[in-house]
């Protein structure tokens, strides 16, 4: 089984977080989101996921370096794509044509999920879906009784489906979306300038492939910074007891009420941490209350009250304000 995870996106809605690093990168409860997307795919894959390729942008050396660690962990071997222009998801996917043979999963990088049943590997080709209320918004599907895909809806204006697809896909013969998404490519067939991958799965149903949606229980968006840390707060809920506070951590006259996640050598001080909140490695934080927020590795936090909010990687930050958004190596006083 191979992975492919197309994230060349600028995440522009998650600045500042993303000026410094690709938003796939940013930790959730300790790990980078694109890390506990590979770890969700390896535990629904009744097959061991062998090669992860992913598509990225001009991000350099040390945010490669990250990605190839990410799958020697999860036992695979990775490969590195490079997509030049945003011209789309199919054009994303495409990049990394020299994986798209057998059985392969496409997960695009800003979206966790928890499913509560394992990948059906011989069916042609799965969708992961979720049942939406504003489906006017997304790219969704028609199905039968069966879970049948009977069509694609790109964004649609009538209520035809509330079925959203989430952006994690399953190829049995992954070919023939090489050939689809070849032929657009060819034949410059566009929508928004861009080359859609709905088209290819769509001109790949017509010629006999059969698709069928798996309804996810869960779908976690990471696309802004209130959504980000939605997520963190659900992702804590999943982990266990002993993922949470590290062992390193440094409690001093403070109370964490969990979920919590506590990172290595973090410094805690004077401080009501919690109920769902990160705190990356190396972080301090004095004379605070924090709650359902994300602070990064490295950062110190002093005489705060925080809710809903988001401070990077070597923030200082000093203030009484309540719901911040604060980018890496920032100082705020």
């Amino acid at each position: 089984m191979k992975l492919i995870i197309p994230m060349a996106g600028m995440g522009k809605r998650m600045r500042p977080h993303t000026l410094s690093v690709p938003k796939p990168l940013i930790h959730i409860a300790g790990k980078p989101i694109v890390q506990r997307l590979v770890e969700e795919i390896c535990s629904v894959s009744s097959e061991k996921i062998h090669e992860i390729g992913f598509v990225i942008g001009d991000f350099g050396k040390e945010v490669e370096e990250k990605l190839i660690a990410i799958a020697e962990e999860a036992g695979a071997k990775a490969h590195i794509f490079y997509q030049k222009e945003a011209l789309g998801t199919a054009h994303a996917i495409f990049c990394a044509e020299k994986l798209l043979k057998g059985k392969t999963i496409v997960a695009f990088a800003d979206t966790l999920f928890k499913a509560k049943i394992k990948l059906q590997e011989d069916q042609d080709s799965v969708i992961w879906v979720k049942e939406v209320k504003n489906p006017e918004a997304f790219g969704v599907v028609k199905t039968t009784q069966e879970n049948k895909i009977t069509a694609f809806i790109e964004k649609p204006q009538t209520p035809v489906s509330k079925l959203a697809i989430i952006g994690i896909y399953y190829f049995k013969k992954a070919e023939k979306l090489a050939e689809e998404i070849a032929f657009l490519l060819e034949n410059k067939i566009l929508k928004n300038s861009e080359y859609q991958l709905t088209d290819a799965l769509q001109n790949m149903m017509q010629k006999g492939t059969s698709f069928y949606a798996n309804n996810i229980s869960e779908w976690l968006d990471c696309g802004n910074k209130d959504a980000t840390v939605y997520t963190n707060q659900r992702v804590l809920c999943y982990l266990k007891e002993e993922e949470l506070l590290s062992k390193t951590m440094k409690n001093h006259n403070s109370i964490i009420i969990p979920p919590c996640f506590i990172g290595e050598n973090a410094k805690i001080t004077n401080s009501i941490i919690g109920p769902y909140v990160s705190v990356g490695k190396n972080s301090c934080i004095l004379n605070s209350v924090i709650e359902n927020s994300i602070i990064q590795e490295n950062s110190s936090i002093v005489d705060a009250n925080l809710k809903n909010s988001m401070i990077g990687n070597a923030v200082e930050y000093k203030g009484k304000k309540n719901d911040v958004s604060i980018g890496d190596y920032t100082s705020f006083k």
